[in-house]
């Protein structure tokens, strides 16, 4: 492992598929992995002990464990394909998206990856755009990408594609949904292709190569694209549109969230409207959206907010194993509404360390759901 001119510590071959390989694994989502690497020291640890916690979370099959020929094929793919893996500790992640809850451990990256340090403001918007909000979207791009930020969106046709169009020339990065080499929505390939071979811009993606995007996998994107920003303009946005996902999650995770207003006739301006009723800043222009981040734009890198834990700085955990007992004990207080795990604590009487870990061996065992502000709840028809 080496030490980068930034400080952040940069993953040597072996590191890099264990990561990979942790990751790719049932049941492994990006809390979990840094759970484990909290408890094991380090992912190679990690992928010896899934079996054994899984059977201890209550699993009735074997846990699936990505392969080291799997992972070796990926990667060999990749840099084939002129794609980079980069995991989240490394100095090229985005440094607001790894201060990010339920950040993505690695990221696979085509273009300048040097982008991805920079600020960063997302613009997302309707498929099924007006002219006029097209219009707007070129206007706001430009002049927030000429201030020095990167424009961040996904590949959508409508805002998405005009943000992308306007950002070429001063940074944009494009996240899937899927994997880069399945790009969706097809017409939008040529774009991709701009944005890759731009000096200044890059597409990123949390899925495996050959990963065909579905439905449930746009949340997950609009995650990054939120986590990846320090604010998040919306432009426009129908009732139950998906850009409205993207502002709760950027509220949530405390991004400025921006709103263009617009015609209350117009039906793609409901969702815009009703988010500046609630308390996004009514945007007309890129100066509002500069002005509302200056005070941002001079700070640090902002994974201050929640440090990561590097492999090398804690050992692997000598604590035992919980009881049976205490694990039925865990499981009983769990149900299906979602609960703080320091009420968990509160409400069980037991040692901190013991609840974090019955709670993860559930998490293998695919019985826990964990849900925003660290609450976790048990999955329907598995209580204990």
């Amino acid at each position: 492992m080496t030490t980068s001119e930034a400080g952040r510590k940069t993953l040597s071959h072996e590191e890099r598929l264990d990561w990979m390989r942790l990751t790719r694994s049932e049941n492994v989502g990006p809390v979990t992995f840094r759970k484990l690497l909290r408890r094991f020291g380090t992912a190679r640890q990690a992928l010896e002990m899934l079996p054994e916690m899984s059977r201890r979370g209550g699993s009735a099959k074997p846990l699936r464990i990505c392969r080291p020929e799997d992972a070796e094929r990926e990667l060999a793919q990749a840099t084939e394909l002129g794609y980079r893996l980069i995991g989240l500790k490394e100095p090229e992640f985005p440094p607001a998206l790894r201060a990010a809850d339920g950040a993505p451990p690695i990221l696979t990256v085509k273009g300048n990856a040097a982008i991805l340090t920079r600020p960063a403001v997302a613009i997302v918007g309707s498929r099924n755009a007006s002219a006029l909000g097209c219009k707007i979207t070129h206007r706001l791009a430009m002049g927030i990408g000429q201030a020095g930020y990167s424009i961040v969106s996904g590949l959508a046709r409508g805002i998405d594609a005009a943000a992308r169009e306007a950002a070429l020339e001063s940074g944009t990065v494009a996240v899937m949904a899927g994997g880069l080499d399945k790009p969706y929505p097809p017409q939008n390939i040529p774009l991709l292709e701009s944005i890759c071979q731009s000096e200044h811009s890059a597409a990123v993606s949390e899925m495996p190569l050959g990963w065909e995007p579905r439905a449930r996998d746009f949340p997950r994107r609009n995650r990054i694209i939120a986590g990846i920003s320090l604010g998040l303009v919306v432009v426009e946005a129908t009732k139950k549109s998906g850009s409205l996902i993207s502002a709760r999650i950027a509220g949530e995770l405390g991004r400025i969230v921006f709103a263009v207003p617009g015609s209350p006739l117009d039906l793609r301006a409901k969702g815009t409207n009703d988010l500046i009723r609630d308390g996004a800043i009514l945007t007309g222009s890129a100066d509002d959206v500069l002005e509302a981040l200056a005070p941002l734009a001079g700070q640090p890198a902002c994974d201050r907010q929640l440090p990561l834990v590097l492999e090398e700085d804690i050992p692997a955990s000598q604590e035992s194993a919980p009881t049976d007992s205490v694990r039925a004990r865990i499981a009983g207080a769990l149900g299906p509404a979602p609960i703080g795990i320091d009420d968990l604590v509160r409400h069980t009487e037991l040692p901190p360390a013991e609840v974090y870990l019955v709670l993860l061996e559930l998490d293998l065992a695919g019985r826990l759901a964990r849900h925003p502000g660290g609450c976790v709840s048990l999955l329907p028809g598995r209580s204990g």
